[in-house]
């Protein structure tokens, strides 16, 4: 056990999160997301059991945000005339703004299927047991000041 590293970071999850340099992308993603599929360039880890608000807090303790890009983190638009709401979202904000000053303004939207697009280039996602729709969410990694 490490001290000061929440303990839902896995030591894969953990390992993953070093490795990667700046401007690398993680994708946390929900239950129906096709982690396998959309990842079979990337690694995937497994956080089945997990939500995406738990990981994201998480994560955000030990993972610089990217200062370079407007939004460094991404969330996967709603389709038009999907009747979903993402009160999800609300609490996405929450976090970013208590580990980033730019708060809301540092997170962007991208278009579903595009979304898919990018997180197959990602250099990682991790798939959650989240049952929240649309609770998927990619944070571009930054530097350490």
């Amino acid at each position: 056990m490490l001290k000061g590293v929440p303990a839902i970071l896995s030591p894969e999850l953990l390992k993953v999160l070093c490795e990667m340099g700046h401007s690398d992308r993680i994708v946390i993603v929900d239950g129906n997301f096709p982690s396998q599929s959309v990842g079979k360039e990337c690694r995937v880890v497994r956080a089945d059991g997990h939500g995406v608000p738990e990981l994201l807090e998480a994560i955000l303790q030990v993972f610089p945000l990217d200062t370079y890009v407007e939004h460094p983190v991404n969330l996967m638009e709603v389709m038009p005339g999907d009747p979903v709401e993402t009160p999800i979202w609300a609490e996405y904000e929450r976090l970013v703004a208590k580990h980033d000053p730019r708060g809301q303004a540092a997170i962007g939207q991208i278009e579903r299927f595009r979304f898919y697009e990018e997180a197959r280039k990602a250099y990682a996602i991790v798939a959650t047991g989240e049952t929240a729709l649309y609770a998927n969410i990619m944070l571009q990694k930054g530097v350490v000041l």
